[in-house]
């Protein structure tokens, strides 16, 4: 299972963002929090959508995924390092 396909089977669980994120003012300094994944694309299907994550990976690594964080819906670009999913407070990754 690549990691969109992973990511497209936990809509609607949490997963633990273990890195911060970059928004257009700058890093939020806030890694490790907890977010529910809304959906996943691929990068070409949203290109120009996402709003930024870490950037840790070459450009075809990243995976655009639509998280709720702090009440707020945001496509975020993702790599299979920034993220753990959660299952019942459990990593599976």
């Amino acid at each position: 299972m690549t990691f969109l396909e992973q990511l497209q089977a936990h809509k609607g669980g949490l997963i633990h963002l273990k890195t911060q994120l970059y928004w257009c003012e700058g890093w939020d300094n806030n890694p490790g929090r907890i977010c529910l994944i809304l959906d996943a694309a691929r990068k070409s299907a949203v290109d120009g959508a996402a709003d930024g994550a870490h950037r840790s990976a070459t450009p075809a690594d990243y995976v655009a995924a639509y998280f709720l964080i702090d009440g707020q819906p945001a496509w975020i670009w993702v790599t299979e390092q920034d993220i753990e999913l959660l299952v019942n407070d459990q990593p599976i990754s």
